[in-house]
């Protein structure tokens, strides 16, 4: 994978991932703070046992939503606090944020949103009793948005994981998160809409599952539980117009915890295969007179010391034109392409470089996300 930036260029929907409710302006940093990585031994590296309740996972689709409460139990609400240089005389930015999360382990593994605990120096917890903990970060995927924090407890409430393949269209589901920030416990209930809706958030392409449960900010890591109380996702976006309402995603939980098993053993998710750019898609005319350039492409922003791209002499301004000769228009598509990809594979890239284009091998290396040795 790669990281991208915003396309300068109109969607057709509008997608807001429900980030961390800002109590102040900005967001601060754009990495995961150090200090709030676990330390890296045996104690933070334990296999996860995941609660899967009684039966098979399947759902009855009871429109009684009986097990409400019980999931209200496993689900917290998670307060940061970020900091960045760039005050007066050399002070600090401080920014507080809210989020949610969904207990996984009864001894204090909880599943949110990568994009929840990103750039937090500090991550509280509150459960739903009120008592509140420190979080550490045990592992984060910006890809997927996924991400795994842990609290010192025991005996408590875990989630029993269920299955989103098992779910059906017009299926019974409710969402308990922290909107606002200030709603910490809040259920709101409505169906599945539909099982497989491919979105674009963040330059990442995503297949979600789509709701008309109330979504809004500070519900992101919260869950989505089918009628039984069983986790089925991890709410993650809604979109935003003033022409459409009732729309919220969520991952599925098929998918998270595979990743989570990930985060808990390595502290990311190994063998993504990345070249070591920062990406943006510039589309419109605007965007080009904002960046000086004079045709819509993929720009490269930055790129990673030490990366492949960097040992190929990729430089920052370059417009990629071709890779392994496939014609490249966005950043999906080179996603797409890493996707496709193993580390230590070998690409060609075709970039233009002041009006000159430049053929370059790039071997690929290995993602790991910062914090992450």
């Amino acid at each position: 994978m790669e990281y991208k930036k915003r396309s300068g260029g109109k969607t057709f929907f509008i997608v807001l991932l429900c980030m961390i409710l800002s109590f102040a302006s900005g967001i601060g940093g754009a990495y995961l703070a150090v200090e709030v990585w676990g330390k890296d031994d045996a104690s933070n590296r334990n296999e996860l046992n995941f609660n899967y309740g009684d039966g098979n996972g399947e759902t009855t689709g009871d429109a009684s939503l009986t097990g409400v409460d019980a999931a209200a139990e496993s689900v917290v609400e998670i307060m940061t606090t970020s900091r960045s240089s760039g005050g007066f005389y050399g002070s600090q930015n401080v920014t507080e944020g809210a989020g949610s999360g969904v207990i996984v382990t009864t001894d204090g593994s909880i599943v949110t949103n990568n994009h929840v605990v990103e750039g937090a120096s500090s991550i509280q917890v509150r459960l739903r009793s009120g008592k509140t903990y420190e979080a550490t970060l045990v592992g984060t995927d910006d890809q997927t948005d996924v991400a795994l924090i842990k609290i010192e407890a025991e005996g408590l409430t875990a989630a029993p994981i269920g299955s989103s393949a098992g779910l059906s269209l017009g299926e019974n589901v409710f969402v308990i998160g922290n909107p606002l920030g200030q709603l910490g416990g809040t259920v709101t209930r409505g169906i599945i809409s539909a099982l497989d809706r491919e979105i674009t958030l963040s330059g990442e392409t995503m297949n979600l599952l789509q709701t008309d449960a109330a979504v809004n900010p500070g519900n992101s890591g919260g869950g989505m539980f089918d009628a039984n109380g069983k986790l089925v996702g991890i709410v993650v976006a809604k979109t935003i117009s003033t022409d459409v309402e009732g729309l919220g995603f969520a991952i599925p939980i098929d998918d998270v915890t595979g990743i989570l098993e990930e985060l808990q053993e390595n502290g990311y998710v190994t063998g993504r295969a990345y070249m070591g750019i920062t990406m943006m898609d510039i589309t419109d005319a605007q965007t080009m007179m904002m960046y000086r350039v004079n045709r819509a492409g993929v720009y490269v922003l930055e790129v990673a010391k030490g990366s492949g791209a960097e040992k190929a002499g990729i430089k920052e301004g370059d417009c990629i034109l071709t890779i392994d000769e496939k014609e490249i228009k966005t950043t999906s598509e080179i996603s797409s392409l890493m996707d496709e990809k193993s580390v230590g594979d070998v690409i060609t890239v075709k970039v233009l470089r002041s009006g000159e284009e430049k053929t370059l091998t790039v071997t690929l290396g290995e993602y790991k996300p910062d914090g992450v040795q």
